[in-house]
């Protein structure tokens, strides 16, 4: 009987040795395809091309991904030339085609390369996961995404920014968010500890992607935070290529750096990537603030609309003014359940417009108290269901209407010079400032969150016949004034440290201060009152206390605002001291500003108490 062919130990070994030599020539073919790919590559010289360094994060040949695997090459961080050839080896000897391999791994790098290449015979694979995310996203447009400051968080009183990629579904919250953010939770960590972590790149920072609507929860419900979204003319070719880019970022890490490589600044590097000539980061050098970032953006010519989405904040602050004053505090028995919903509705007594803002501001405060944890889930379903149902019941009115606010992007730029004139005790006296950033009270508020400052590094001198002295040389001052209401019963807090002439010597002084306190106020303005512990020195330190009262007018904040402050402070020396500021300022463009100041201050020389008065007259400019 003959054999089974296919059980042939001839046949075995041939048909192994054509696997073998299959697979020997298909080697050989690829090796021979790359190598020709590189040195197309090298005679183009597309290691040291922009384009080529910017899907690199490259500044200069120094990458900023701290990732290893982010690279190819051992040194790819660092040498574009050696991570493009180690690339291309990537993509020719991937054993998988399916999501595991290199060309899904990094679809920005294979496009640009396969299209600078012309490379025909590039190898394919099939990247399901790419393939499922990119349909869910469905990249049509960009939009760059700024949360305004939040109050009571110094952490986040710069804003942020994120983009989000635009659908072709007709709701935006349907769309992605791409966001950047370090890798901690200021709400858990102590203060302190973040605050330093954050400027020494104690944190990685991390790229998410997560819908819009959960971005908006968080920035504009949970932490109070008008939403402005800025329209950029970017194709859809270009935000494909953004989009690609993006997923290569996915999973890998750099150190995050609160003043440099933040979220705003790794905003730019995907936008440079839609569009390589846009240049965005070389604006940028010893900081990056979020609104500033839009103002370039803004500069680059690339904003083609704008939107207001205001907060939970704004819309309860709304209710606050459209409620009767009788009826102010049944939103807050509802939410809790010292009322039922039915008492409103059956109540005939009540205007039925009134009827609606009851239920309505209700439903608000309760979702944001439990956004903030305040109520556990199973009591706010049977809230919100209650509420919900009564208020469909009254049927159908007009939409809240709420008058948007000055654009943040219409308001002044960070950095400050000043330049002034002025009197003290009579003798002539002139002033040169500069601040690097960012905000304070006395600049024009417009486009700002009100009552808020955050200053670093701000120095101010002055000159007159008899002497030159540094007026103040601050590190940080951050203040925020915040009014208290009926759905908000927010603390005022400021905190300042550095040298000034605010204590009882003539010459500057290094202190340390933190206060808290309480605001009111309305449409016109608001008043403060403040208690701040402090601790100073001069031949050597000493401690003290003092409470203020403020006023500040900003009605007219596109114009004129008007501030006042008086302080009594009491010393462990046993003196005392009074402090006097008042100063009203003047906005004749969106970056210059006058403001005219007189300043009062008690002071002790030769244990003698003497007054030292100044009034000046500054020009601001900001740029």
């Amino acid at each position: 009987m003959r054999e089974n062919f296919f059980s042939s130990k001839g046949f075995l070994i041939k048909f192994f040795t054509v696997l073998v030599f299959i697979f020997f020539n298909i080697s050989v073919l690829f090796a021979s395809s790359v190598q020709n790919y590189k040195n197309k590559a090298n005679k183009l010289q597309l290691g040291q091309q922009h384009y080529w360094h910017l899907l690199l994060h490259m500044n200069g040949d120094v990458s900023e991904i701290d990732d290893p695997n982010f690279f190819f090459a051992k040194d790819g961080n660092r040498n574009p030339q050696a991570e493009l050839l180690a690339t291309l080896d990537a993509f020719f000897s991937d054993e998988k085609s399916d999501d595991n391999s290199s060309i899904c791994k990094f679809p920005a790098r294979y496009t640009w390369l396969k299209e600078k290449l012309h490379g025909d015979d590039f190898p394919k694979a099939e990247c399901k996961e790419y393939n499922k995310i990119l349909e869910r996203v469905d990249p049509k447009s960009t939009t760059l995404v700024f949360p305004a400051a939040h109050i009571n968080s110094p952490a986040s009183m710069f804003g942020h920014t994120f983009l989000r990629i635009n659908s072709s579904y007709n709701s935006k919250l349907l769309s992605y968010a791409i966001n950047y953010a370090a890798d901690a939770n200021p709400d858990t960590e102590n203060g302190v500890v973040f605050a330093i972590k954050g400027l020494v790149g104690g944190y990685y920072g991390l790229y998410s992607l997560l819908p819009y609507y959960e971005k908006l929860k968080e920035y504009r419900d949970s932490e109070q935070r008008d939403i402005w979204e800025y329209d950029l003319n970017l194709t859809q070719a270009e935000t494909m290529q953004m989009f690609r880019h993006i997923w290569e970022l996915n999973g890998t890490h750099s150190y995050y750096y609160f003043f440099t490589q933040n979220c705003s600044y790794n905003m730019l590097w995907l936008l440079e990537v839609a569009r390589p000539s846009l240049e965005l980061r070389k604006h940028f050098t010893y900081e990056v603030i979020p609104l500033e970032t839009v103002h370039v953006v803004k500069d680059a010519g690339i904003v083609s609309d704008k939107h207001y989405r205001p907060s939970k904040r704004t819309k309860l602050l709304k209710y606050e003014k459209l409620l009767n004053e009788k009826y102010k505090e049944l939103p807050i028995k509802l939410v809790e359940a010292k009322i039922k919903s039915s008492d409103i509705v059956n109540n005939n007594s009540i205007d039925i417009d009134q009827q609606r803002y009851i239920l309505e501001s209700a439903v608000e405060y309760l979702e944001y108290q439990y956004s903030r944890g305040k109520i556990k889930k199973e009591q706010y379903l049977d809230l919100f269901h209650a509420m919900t149902t009564a208020r469909a019941k009254l049927g159908i009115t007009k939409p809240l209407q709420i008058v948007t606010p000055p654009n943040p992007i219409d308001g002044h730029r960070a950095v400050r010079a000043q330049l002034g004139l002025g009197s003290r005790d009579g003798n002539l006296v002139t002033f040169l400032g500069i601040r690097p950033a960012y905000h304070d009270l006395q600049d024009s508020a417009y486009g700002f969150l009100r009552g808020t400052q955050i200053e670093f590094l701000n120095l101010l001198a002055s000159k007159s016949k008899k002497k030159t002295k540094l007026e103040k040389a601050t590190i940080i001052s951050i203040v925020s004034i915040a009014q208290r209401s009926l759905f908000f019963k927010n603390f005022s807090w400021r905190t300042k440290i550095g040298w000034d002439n605010d204590f009882l010597t003539r010459d500057p002084t290094f202190s340390l201060r933190v206060g808290a306190g309480f605001s009111w106020g309305n449409d016109f303005g608001f008043v403060y009152i403040m208690s701040d512990p402090l601790a100073y020195q001069d031949s050597k330190f000493h401690s003290g206390v003092g409470a203020s009262f403020g006023l500040k007018i900003d009605k007219y904040k596109e114009n004129f605002n008007l501030n006042f402050e008086i302080t009594q402070r009491v010393y462990d020396n046993g003196y005392d001291q009074i402090l006097l500021h008042a100063s009203s300022g003047i906005r004749i463009t969106q970056n210059s500003q006058i403001v005219l100041k007189y300043d009062y201050k008690e002071k002790v020389v030769i244990d003698k108490k003497e007054d030292e008065s100044t009034v000046s007259f500054m020009l601001k400019y900001y740029f």
